[in-house]
């Protein structure tokens, strides 16, 4: 749902997609190429929200700020199930893991990893290519290229996704037979970190 508030409404590219079951208010800016999934809240009724081109936003995510800030997603930020980013500036092509807070002020530098369920604490700043984890979060070590490849080359499915949703996405009635359904088996070779990391030995 698309919603204009106090005279602000959502500027949204056309090749973005937003979910029906998303929820879009006020004085955002969505780019090309993003994608906004089912159940995430992107409040910009106190301040901006810009998500640049490239970005997606998974479902259950909040995007929010304190009055007169303006949260930045670079491009190609990559934004986990159910993460929060309140009032925070997100380098380009960074990836912010599941269940991650990220608060005020803070700022990411391009290209850092920010690990499932990490807290960030208000003001902090990150310079690129920082692995962040824990609660409080800390940066542990550098992002090294292969991290960031795998990194990019799943931000590309998502990139994909809003091409392929406005292609194929449509309500319908379920089957009552799973012999019916389609082979659930990916042609898709990209795969989990740990796994990327077996594969390599």
């Amino acid at each position: 749902m698309i919603y204009e508030f106090d005279g602000y409404r959502p500027v949204i590219h056309d090749t973005a997609f937003i979910h029906p079951q998303a929820c879009v208010t006020g004085n955002v800016v969505i780019g090309a190429k993003v994608y906004i999934g089912p159940g995430a809240a992107i409040r910009g009724d106190w301040g901006r929200i810009v998500i640049e081109e490239g970005c997606n936003v998974q479902e259950n995510c909040t995007i929010h700020m304190f009055p007169g800030i303006t949260v930045l997603l670079k491009e190609s930020a990559h934004i986990g199930h159910g993460a929060v980013i309140h009032g925070a500036t997100i380098g380009k092509n960074c990836l912010v893991g599941m269940n991650a807070v990220i608060m005020d002020n803070v700022q990411l530098g391009d290209e850092c990893i920010v690990g499932a369920l990490s807290f960030i604490k208000a003001d902090e700043v990150y310079e690129g290519r920082s692995l962040i984890v824990g609660n409080p979060a800390k940066k542990i070590k550098e992002v090294s290229d292969e991290m960031m490849q795998w990194k990019t080359e799943g931000t590309k499915l998502y990139q994909q996704l809003p091409a392929d949703m406005f292609a194929t996405f449509k309500e319908c009635e379920p089957l009552r037979d799973v012999q019916l359904q389609k082979s659930t088996k990916s042609s898709n070779p990209y795969i989990t970190w740990n796994e990327r990391k077996r594969s390599d030995k």
